[in-house]
């Protein structure tokens, strides 16, 4: 039998047909075509394509009754509509356009995910499909003999393609056959809905602290832009309601998470926490952002395993914008610790910070131009004005102001053989107001003069397998004038020494301390990027100064005429080897004074990440102890269901584990399993030790549950 094209005949058929008819657009294609009853029916058998609107109908036989304006169709049925959601049967009498009439052993696939099968279903202005006697599943289905893992039997379902949600009446949730519950009527969102208003995941809880509990989390969109999340938290020993509000604009967001609870640990007081964060961009460039942090009491964040965990709370507003040669910054912070033995009333707690930096490229003289200007102030809560503590010099009171201005002239030049010369003339004009100190209040103003000569000689070579390496001596001459004031040491009691300041002429992070006097560097930059998919790289240096600087603190690498030596080093791999180290070297004690490493693994299968620190001990540094921690994480993918996740971290010095966690999660086709166990020790910013267990389980292929098609697998007997 031959395949027709038959829009054209349909059209002649429908030509005396109803207004309606006359309008629609139906393409019908087969290996047979009949008229019968003058023209009354059309009847087309074999292999039978009907196209109308975007849908698409396969069936064996269409037969069109004219005056009734309908089609009945003869299966194997199969309905694909423009969204991909397939709708099967084995009989069904429709409308020509498909949107109403009654389909027999009706199966509906959504999203290529959800299955619902039915004995009996009808389509309703092509919107509501209702079924009954209904088995819904997104699990592979292989076979009567082999219930799937999880099924949800109703005696009615109604499917909104409009509003894309499903309706369930007298539902059953069955596993493997078994009937576990029962809801009397239930709507869960179609997988092709991202955002539906409902109830999201629930998550088992076990803590130490706690108890047993489980969370709700109540999912509610506030138009196309915001929504909200309200999850109760319930156990024996809190009530808790947490909640997320999230907001976009036309030019930023917002997303503010808190915490209300009610608990046993401390009776008969409310607590809770706050975290709100947000960004902006704002005419001529400009960025606002802002962060808050707030907690009702030091040991919330531990207690409730918080996501927000830390060590110390930085509520902060920034307005900044970036240009090619100029930046502006200006921004207020409030610091809150949260550590145990730090007072907050003696550390700064309000800080404002005013940056603004221009360059200039000035041709008769060449070179660049730059300048910088600076107000900054920081301000503690306490009244007192000395050291209150033994433990160390800050005044329990200080506060300080100051402004300081920056200007500079530096350019480069190539000389002959490659060799490469750099100077810098620069100038600081520093003025400080320090207040609530008995020994050191009062105005101070220093002006600083400095200059540096560079030199680097940069060594390329081709190897023999087309990789390149480089090889560069540098060496600096420096001298910074001027004289100290008195100011007191208020923010740069913790000076570091690496290779991004290595050739700096100022080693302290904040202006109340620089460096004074004649100042030599010098190191050796290696670099090897190989064809073979490896990169590697190495600096070595060293600083002398013609006098000791005793404001450089023991572990800083810089205490004496003669600095540590700095070592540092990266190596990256095609296969997903990630090295970096860094440290310096006492070559007086034959020991690092301070290291740190992070090395990460990123493969098919696992991804695993180990990073170490090392601090010696420094009076000046208010550390009586050395500090020797390990930190390791991982991930491992079993098979391609099973996952297994992992971390720690081990302090060296105590030995003693400070925190350790493992996690399970499984995946297929209709579940996700999420479990977890973390343990947090005791220690000084955890004063109680707890453990907690969680566990999730998700039904995928609804909008709650996410996808599964990545798991989607073929039946085998």
């Amino acid at each position: 039998m031959r395949r027709a094209l038959l829009g054209m005949m349909l059209a002649a058929l429908l030509g005396s047909a109803p207004a309606q008819a006359q309008t629609s657009d139906v393409m019908l294609l087969a290996d047979q075509v009949l008229v019968e009853r003058g023209g009354e029916t059309l009847v087309a058998t074999g292999n039978v394509e009907a196209l109308y609107d975007g849908t698409r109908l396969t069936a064996s036989t269409i037969i069109y009754d004219r005056a009734t304006d309908r089609v009945r169709i003869e299966g194997p049925i199969r309905i694909t509509q423009p969204n991909g959601d397939v709708l099967t049967a084995t009989e069904a009498e429709l409308d020509q356009g498909f949107r109403n009439g009654l389909l027999e052993s009706a199966r509906f696939v959504l999203d290529d995910q959800l299955q619902i099968a039915s004995a009996r279903a009808v389509r309703v202005e092509g919107r509501y499909t209702t079924m009954s006697q209904v088995a819904a599943t997104s699990c592979q289905v292989c076979g009567s003999d082999r219930p799937p893992l999880w099924a949800i039997r109703a005696t009615r379902v109604v499917h909104d393609a409009e509003e894309r949600q499903i309706y369930f009446d007298n539902a059953q949730l069955r596993v493997l056959g078994v009937p576990v519950f029962y809801i009397p009527r239930m709507r869960l969102p179609d997988p092709t809905l991202k955002r539906a208003r409902g109830f999201l995941i629930p998550e088992l809880k076990t803590s130490t602290l706690l108890g047993f509990g489980i969370k709700l989390p109540y999912f509610i969109p506030i138009g196309d832009h915001a929504d909200l999340t309200l999850t109760p938290y319930v156990s024996p020993i809190t009530r808790t309601l947490e909640l997320r509000y999230r907001q976009a604009f036309r030019t930023g967001n917002i997303t503010v998470n808190g915490a209300l609870s009610q608990d046993s640990l401390q009776s008969g007081e409310a607590r809770g926490l706050l975290f709100a964060e947000g960004a902006f961009a704002l005419p001529r460039n400009f960025r606002l952002s802002f962060d808050i942090e707030a907690v009702s009491d030091e040991a919330y964040l531990n207690d409730y395993n918080s996501a927000f965990k830390k060590d110390r709370l930085d509520s902060a507003i920034t307005l900044s914008r970036t240009d090619r040669d100029q930046f502006f910054s200006l921004g207020l912070i409030h610091y809150e610790s949260l550590t145990d033995g730090e007072n907050n009333a003696t550390q700064p707690t309000i800080i404002g910070d005013l940056r603004y930096n221009r360059r200039y490229f000035p041709q008769r003289v060449g070179g660049e131009v730059r300048l910088g200007f600076q107000l900054h102030g920081h301000y503690r809560y306490s009244d007192r004005d000395i050291d209150g503590s033994d433990a160390d010099s800050i005044v329990d009171g200080r506060d300080v102001a100051r402004a300081n201005l920056d200007l500079s002239w530096r350019d480069r030049w190539t000389l002959p053989g490659g060799l490469r010369a750099g100077a810098v003339t620069q100038v600081w004009v520093d003025h400080f107001i320090v207040e609530q100190d008995a020994v050191a209040e009062g105005d101070y103003t220093e002006v600083t003069p400095a200059g540096s000569l560079e030199l680097r000689w940069p060594l390329v070579k081709q190897t023999t397998n087309g990789g390149r390496v480089l090889l560069e001596p540098i060496a600096q001459v420096g001298w910074i004038g001027g004289d100290r004031s008195g100011v007191p040491n208020d923010e740069s009691t913790r000076a570091e020494f690496d290779e991004g300041n290595l050739l700096s002429l100022s080693r302290f992070p904040a202006p109340d301390r620089r460096e004074r006097g004649l100042v030599g560097a010098a190191g050796l930059r290696w670099m090897r990027e190989d064809s073979e998919g490896w990169r590697a790289s190495l600096v070595l240096g060293r600083v002398w100064r013609d006098e000791e600087d005793t404001a450089f603190s023991r572990s800083s690498g810089q205490d004496d005429t003669a600095s540590d030596w700095l070592i540092a080093g990266q190596f990256a791999h095609k296969n997903g080897l990630q090295l970096l180290a860094r440290g310096l070297y006492d070559t007086g004690e034959t020991r690092f004074s301070k290291a740190e490493m992070r090395a990460n693994v990123t493969r098919d299968r696992y991804v695993l990440g180990a990073s170490y620190i090392l601090l010696t001990t420094d009076p000046l540094e208010e550390r009586d102890a050395a500090q020797s921690q390990w930190r390791v994480n991982g991930r491992y993918n079993i098979d391609r269901n099973w996952t297994a996740t992992g971390n720690t971290r081990y302090d060296i010095v105590e030995g003693q584990f400070l925190e350790a966690g493992i996690g399970a999660e499984y995946r297929n086709e209709c579940v996700a399993v999420d479990f977890s166990v973390s343990r947090s020790f005791a220690s000084s910013t955890n004063l109680e030790p707890s453990t907690d267990f969680g566990l999730t389980v998700a039904l995928t292929g609804f909008s709650t549950g996410g996808s599964g098609k990545e798991y989607r697998r073929s039946c085998s007997y």
